[in-house]
């Protein structure tokens, strides 16, 4: 699995933290990784972006990111709306395929969910993920409304014969609720998929020494970490 294509079932579920977390554990494992950040939205060229904050959490990881728009829009939109020229599905595949060859891992962030738009023919993360013959691991959130939106992203990936790794929860609750409690039973069966891991709400504040060590133990092992899924749902069971 030299790409990795992470995106969420929405904006604001953890993406860019699990993305953290994953390079984390793949570092920890003493594998050399790669993040590439298709397009960045709602940030100032002197701010920091997506990439920059998984490489501040996660430690010694390569960084790149293709395009930058000011405004939180769709990438598509923002691009536009800013006068600049879109990023396209294949120069995401590119710059992947690339950073490939100098890494064992790339981690292919994308922007909001699977098929936010990143120009005006209508190029997704998903036809990247094609391009690139990669596979997908989708970040969720944990409670209400959850698995209707998995479920329409793995069903997405299913009909465009992309690989779906499994799913991460990108901010489970201190105290969590009947909903999020049944998402841990409901949530593989409607993506088709297991549970890969869990990040703890507020994991993004913790300090990168702290981050670094814990993250192995949100993720299971097939994201070279140590969660253990079904420990973690009879622990939290209804």
């Amino acid at each position: 699995m030299p790409v990795l294509v992470i995106t969420g079932t929405g904006t604001e579920v953890g993406k860019t933290v699990t993305t953290a977390a994953v390079a984390a554990a793949a570092v920890a494992a003493g594998r050399s990784v790669a993040v590439l950040k298709a397009a960045q939205t709602g940030v100032r060229p002197d701010e920091r972006g997506d990439a920059d904050e998984v490489a501040r959490l996660a430690g010694a990881v390569t960084t790149a990111e293709l395009a930058r728009y000011p405004e939180p829009l769709a990438p598509g939109t923002a691009a536009r709306r800013a006068g600049m020229a879109p990023v396209h599905p294949h120069e995401v595949a590119e710059a992947a395929a690339k950073l490939a060859t100098e890494h064992d891992l790339v981690l292919v962030e994308g922007a909001g969910g699977l098929l936010v738009r990143f120009d005006a023919a209508g190029g997704t993360l998903a036809d990247a993920a094609r391009l690139l013959n990669a596979p997908v691991l989708v970040v969720a959130s944990a409670g209400l409304g959850t698995l209707n939106t998995t479920e329409l992203t793995a069903r997405e990936l299913r009909s465009r014969e992309i690989e779906l790794l499994g799913v991460v929860i990108g901010s489970w609750p201190g105290s969590p609720d009947l909903a999020c409690r049944c998402n841990l039973a409901d949530l593989p069966e409607a993506a088709g998929v297991p549970l890969l891991g869990a990040l703890p709400a507020g994991a993004g504040a913790l300090p990168p020494e702290e981050f670094v060590a814990m993250a192995p133990g949100w993720l299971a092992p097939r994201l070279a970490g140590t969660w253990d899924a079904e420990a973690f749902r009879v622990r939290h069971a209804p």
